[in-house]
Order: C-alpha cells, then sequence, then structure tokens
C-alpha cells in the first residue's frame, strides 16, 4: 500500500507548455500531466487542436480528446499574431518545460525558438519534435507518422512477403515519439538538477521508430543480411507465429525457449519433438520451422482456443488470444490492473486508459478530462500573467485568444 500523500506525484512543481498539435507533442503532455505535472495546452482559437474532431465522436468533440488532454488546462492563442506570439513567450518565461512539433525553422522564423526563449529562461527544457528531427538533410521536410514509420525501417519488415507492407491502424510513430520526447524531458529535468540549466531534447518521429529495430542494424553490418517481413512469425525464433483454433479464433504462440519448447510439444501429446535431436535448440527449430509451426497449428485446430490457452497456460507456455476493444474492456486482469480511468463528459461516464508505468509511492492518475477549447484562458492568463479582466477581453475582441 502507498505511503506517500494522497496526491503526491512525482512531477509535482513542474510546468509544461505544450504548444503542439495532433498526436505527438500532446502525448508528451500527456504524460507529463498524468504524473503531476502542470500542462498548460495551447490550441488556436479558430478550432482547436485538430484531434477535437477526429474520430468518434461525442457531443461535438472527439471521445479521443477526453483520454488525451487529460489533466491539461487548454488556453487559446493565435501564433499567427505578434501579440500572440509574445505571450506564449511570456508563459515560457515562466515555466520548465516548452513542448513543440512544428516544422523545423517555424518557431525561429516566429521569434520562439530556443536561443530566443532560453535568453529569457536559462532553465527551459525546450522540446522538439519533428519528423526527421532538427539537424540533416530532410529537417526541413514534413514527416507524418505514416511516412517515418515506413523511413525509419519499421515499415518494411512489417508484412508478408512480396506483398506491399502492412500499416497498424494506429500512428505508432507519433506515440513512440511522444514516449521519447518525455523520456527526454526527464533527463533533462534531471541534469538540470545539477547545474541549473536547460537544454533542447530534439525527438525525431523516424528515430523513435529507429530505436525499435533491435539487431536489424548490426546484423546487416556484420554479416550482410537485411532482415525481411515475416508475416505473422519472428523471424530467427521458432516457435512464435499466430495459430488458428478450431472455432476460428486466432491464439499466439511464442515458446521461444529449449525448455518452453518442450513443455509444448508435451502439452501438445507429441513428446516425440521434445527428444529429437534436429529440434533440440532454436537454431534446429529454424531450420525445420515448417515442420515445427505445421505440427503446432494440426494440433490447435483441434480444438477451441479457450481449451488451448487453457492447456498451455497449465504447462507453463506463453501463449494468448488477440485481444480487441471489447476484450480488453472486459478481462478481469486488464481491470485488476487499473488500466481504465473513468472520467465525466458532459454529464456522462466514459473510460479512458490508464498511463503506464504504474508506479508503487507516487502513481499517476487522472484529475479531469480534455477541456472546452479556451477554458483557462482566465486562469492562465489572469493567474499566471497577471493580466486583469479587461486585458483578457480586449486580446479575445482582437482575436488573440
Amino acid at each position: 500500500m502507498s505511503t506517500s500523500p494522497p496526491d503526491r506525484r512525482p512531477l509535482a512543481g513542474m510546468r509544461v507548455i505544450e504548444a503542439g498539435q495532433l498526436l505527438a507533442g500532446p502525448f508528451t503532455g500527456t504524460i507529463l500531466g498524468y504524473f503531476g505535472a502542470e500542462v498548460i495546452k495551447v490550441e488556436p482559437p479558430d478550432g482547436g487542436d485538430p484531434i477535437r474532431g477526429w474520430r468518434e465522436m461525442r457531443n461535438g468533440t472527439s471521445l479521443w480528446w477526453a483520454s488525451l488532454a487529460r489533466n491539461k488546462k487548454c488556453v487559446t492563442l493565435d501564433l499567427r499574431t505578434e501579440r500572440g506570439r509574445a505571450l506564449l513567450g511570456d508563459l515560457a518565461a515562466r515555466a520548465d518545460v516548452f513542448v513543440e512539433n512544428f516544422r523545423p525553422g517555424i518557431m525561429e522564423k516566429w521569434g520562439l525558438g530556443p536561443d530566443a526563449l532560453k535568453a529569457r529562461n536559462p532553465g527551459l527544457i525546450y522540446t522538439r519534435i519533428s519528423g526527421y528531427g532538427q539537424t540533416g538533410p530532410n529537417a526541413p521536410k514534413a514527416g507524418f507518422a505514416s511516412v517515418c514509420e515506413a523511413y525509419g525501417g519499421f515499415r518494411y519488415v512489417n508484412g508478408f512477403p512480396g506483398e506491399a507492407p502492412v500499416r497498424p491502424n494506429l500512428s505508432i510513430g507519433d506515440t513512440l515519439a511522444g514516449i521519447h520526447a518525455a523520456l527526454g524531458v526527464l533527463l533533462a529535468y534531471i541534469g538540470r538538477q545539477q547545474d541549473g540549466l536547460g537544454q533542447v531534447v530534439d525527438v525525431a518521429i523516424f528515430e523513435a521508430i529507429f530505436n525499435l529495430m533491435e539487431g536489424v542494424i548490426p546484423e546487416y553490418d556484420g554479416n550482410g543480411v537485411i532482415r525481411q517481413p515475416s508475416g505473422s512469425t519472428l523471424t530467427g525464433i521458432v516457435p512464435s507465429n499466430t495459430y488458428r483454433c478450431a472455432d476460428g479464433k486466432l491464439i499466439v504462440i511464442g515458446a521461444n525457449t529449449n525448455p518452453m519448447f518442450k513443455r509444448l510439444v508435451e502439452a501438445m501429446g507429441k513428446p516425440g519433438m521434445a527428444g529429437d535431436p534436429r529440434l533440440a535448440d532454436n537454431a534446429g527449430r529454424v531450420r525445420h520451422q515448417d515442420e515445427v509451426d505445421g505440427a503446432v497449428q494440426q494440433w490447435t485446430s483441434s480444438m477451441n482456443a479457450a481449451a488451448a490457452l487453457a492447456i498451455l497456460d497449465e504447462a507453463g507456455v506463453a501463449a494468448g488470444p488477440i485481444y480487441d476493444a471489447r476484450d480488453m474492456f472486459e478481462d478481469p486482469h486488464y481491470r485488476a490492473r487499473g488500466l481504465f480511468q473513468e472520467v465525466t463528459i458532459d454529464g456522462q461516464p466514459l473510460n479512458i486508459p490508464a498511463i503506464v508505468p504504474l508506479l508503487e509511492r507516487t502513481p499517476g492518475k487522472t484529475d479531469w478530462p480534455g477541456p472546452k477549447l479556451g477554458a483557462y484562458n482566465d486562469a492562465v492568463y489572469g493567474e499566471l500573467l497577471g493580466l486583469d479582466a479587461a486585458a483578457i477581453a480586449e486580446l479575445k475582441t482582437a482575436g488573440v485568444i
């Protein structure tokens, strides 16, 4: 049981200005805000962050927004205006962290680049997310997750041999970039404790993808091997595949170690395979992959998925179902791990996902769902910048906020 104060979170006292839109920059802010940072999200007055209008909606706002903008103080600010840019500079001067994911060069053009903001606030951690990073020949190019997932190497290995690479129905490049940016913020925050100085955190979406590439580079450089797409298998690891059961459901089995392979084939009623010297180690199983996968598929085809998984669980073999959203929502393990948090949107309950990792003493939590556009204008501009009601009203009339 936690012995910490009830609302003590590890990033309490950190102030973040989030000037990004769409996914990568905002997800960085989501992570930091969940674990206690004060996150002030800056949006354009004419519609706000585009994600407010994406995919499934309720009462005119995306359901995703409730999750992505949780715990954020949303303000409006037109950065196309000189006054708007000046106000953003004032906010950054009072912050620990600044997060932006504009195309490289835009912030410098607006007089809001790292040098300008750090001149006023030397301790500022200036966090930049872009498709290709702030340096190099590709830096100026537009880079959405879909393109960067391909450029970073992921798309090439994802799919079936001879077919066009498959895109997961998620923007994993953006999400991974957001995670990397949050990690960079925390590293810089720790580093600032040593000398009081901030620094630039430069995150490229394609590099976040590149970080997933495991042994792809040394395998090529050392042995000249270019890893290829392998469908539902994992190159060089057998058995690790997807198998169909008698009820048509698919399960994943990953009996990757020698002892686990032995337990698998014994559970399948094929002890002879356990003693077959050809299959005694992974290298041998790779050479005879079709035979091994064929035997496993024959076994799973003889029973429904629940029965197969029960046998494999009993035998201590790594295996599991392939879940959709309904399956996750109904699974008791997800519930036991606290992976759903209920918020209220316009008087109606809505479950949104928790943010991991789970911390024992200082856990994160959702304080409020994504707020309406400009909901915190008065609080932020009044309390933080000291503007009075007349000044705020004049900014609104002028279209600056």
